[in-house]
């Protein structure tokens, strides 16, 4: 570990001393601001957790802090719900996958999705609790027309999409997804009649349904269908009234746009603590202005900006298997038009509600103690996020002294 990281652990290590909870006492952490999660900003709150839960979330004033409560002073930090990353694709092998998950929970993300590319002897990790580690839900397989090498149900007829559900419906998948994508014409799309089969099919086992698509057509045919989310936004051209006509007679839809890369040099060097020098370097190799890339980009962010205005519940998925992206998408989402709060909210608490996590999501009691405890207030920036003090997770802090 070199000099700076050597400060940066020091410092972590300091922070935690401050926060270490015991499964059997209560905690009240005190004088922060809280960003609840559903909208609401209290400046000067306390959060009561007793062990894995929080009792109480709220004013200072409102909060009786049960007597023989460790304090722990949160002066002039922020408090938020931890992240849910509602489109990832976490890796094939149980090693991998648990370090896939802390080191989701080392950047705050407290839940993550995994959008149909999953080994599914791997679905029983789903229910286990593993320390420092954020939890896993899982699209089982996913379905796809023929396509090789994509670890998925390739499926040519309206039955085999039916029993592609039910596969996935005995695995006990959180979601059912497929693709509609023709890949630059390489691949067929599922068609029309097939993934109304999928949805029908799906609803018979109380299953919900997402789909990835690129292009505005399929977009409308899907939601004619009832889809119950789009696993990326319009991808092709600026949608039409149309569309977003379609969008505001689906109150109850949810997009996740998984914007793509801007295609502008950033700065990252708030990653550099959180992985290797060569992952560092690798990633700064690809750091670059790209004028297609951001092309590409502007279609997508038009678009979400479009959908936010015209209520769409929007989430904050990242797509491929970036732990840190997060804090990436909530700065593209706020530079497409989306309000800090509205992005915040995104990544929280409308999260939760996608993937009917009843206990995440907000700061509230009778919820999971999965908090992030920050050094700035987001609302000012959003990439205040990534200034993590600390992140707590079922009442536990995260060793953050060294990335996994």
């Amino acid at each position: 570990m070199n000099r700076v990281n050597a400060a940066a652990a020091a410092a972590t290590l300091a922070v935690l001393a401050g926060f270490t909870t015991s499964s059997h006492a209560q905690t009240a952490y005190e004088g922060a601001r809280l960003i609840m999660g559903d909208g609401r900003v209290i400046e000067n709150g306390t959060l009561v957790v007793d062990g894995t839960r929080i009792t109480q979330a709220g004013a200072a004033a409102d909060v009786k802090v049960p007597a023989g409560a460790k304090r722990v002073s949160l002066t002039g930090k922020t408090v938020m719900p931890t992240i849910i990353d509602t489109h990832v694709h976490l890796t094939g092998k149980r090693e991998t996958m648990i370090r896939d998950l802390k080191q989701r929970a080392y950047w705050g993300v407290s839940a993550a999705v995994s959008m149909g590319t999953d080994n599914v002897e791997l679905l029983p990790m789903r229910s286990e609790t593993i320390p420092g580690a954020a939890r896993f839900f899982s699209a089982g397989r996913g379905i796809t027309r023929t396509e090789p090498l994509r670890p998925t149900f390739q499926i040519n007829s309206d039955d085999e999409a039916r029993k592609a559900v039910q596969q996935n419906a005995a695995w006990k998948a959180d979601i059912i997804k497929f693709w509609v994508d023709n890949r630059d014409g390489k691949v067929d799309k599922i068609t029309p009649s097939q993934y109304t089969a999928i949805i029908e099919e799906a609803k018979k086992f109380n299953l919900r349904v997402t789909a990835h698509i690129f292009n505005m057509t399929d977009a409308k045919g899907l939601m004619r269908a009832g889809i119950y989310s789009l696993a990326h936004g319009v991808r092709d051209v600026d949608f039409d009234d149309e569309t977003l006509n379609l969008f505001k007679q689906r109150a109850s839809m949810f997009v996740i746009p998984n914007l793509p890369d801007r295609g502008v040099k950033v700065d990252r060097s708030w990653m550099r603590a959180g992985m290797s020098a060569d992952e560092f370097a690798k990633l700064e190799a690809e750091n670059t202005d790209r004028p297609k890339t951001q092309a590409f980009h502007g279609i997508q962010a038009r678009n979400l900006a479009r959908m936010n205005t015209t209520g769409v519940r929007i989430t904050m998925g990242t797509d491929g298997n970036r732990p840190w992206g997060a804090h990436e998408e909530m700065e593209d989402m706020v530079l497409a038009g989306m309000t800090p709060m509205q992005v915040l909210v995104a990544a929280t608490s409308t999260g939760a509600a996608f993937m009917q996590i009843e206990d995440a999501g907000t700061l509230a009691a009778g919820k999971s103690a999965d908090f992030i405890v920050l050094d700035a207030n987001p609302l000012d920036n959003i990439t205040n996020t990534r200034r993590l003090a600390s992140v707590v997770l079922r009442g536990a802090v995260v060793d953050r002294s060294q990335a996994p």
